[in-house]
């Protein structure tokens, strides 16, 4: 008898194989997903523990909230991500020219 694993999938009929695929797509979902959370937790600890020395890490701090801000607005709500993307490009400028860091 040989010592190879036994291939399952090629003896499940087609709608179970694609429903062990999906299960282990959402598998895989899950745990990137939960992954980020940590992540995005990590991150928010590390800007919430230290204050800003200057003007573009306060730029930083409020990118990050600019972004969490516009990922929930509603597709159709033109006007506050035209707003928030100008408000970006102002802060990425700003942060080039070097300018405003001892306020």
């Amino acid at each position: 008898m040989a010592d190879e694993p036994l291939d399952l999938d090629s003896h499940r009929g087609m709608a179970a194989q694609k429903a062990t695929d999906l299960r282990r797509a959402l598998a895989e979902v899950e745990t990137h997903a939960r992954e980020l959370r940590e992540r995005q937790a990590e991150i928010e600890h590390h800007l919430l523990s230290f204050p800003a020395a200057s003007w573009p890490e306060a730029a930083v701090k409020a990118r990050y909230v600019m972004q969490l801000y516009a990922a929930g607005l509603p597709p159709d709500d033109t006007r506050h991500r035209d707003l928030i993307a100008a408000i970006l490009e102002d802060f990425a400028r700003l942060t080039e020219r070097g300018g405003g860091n001892d306020g």
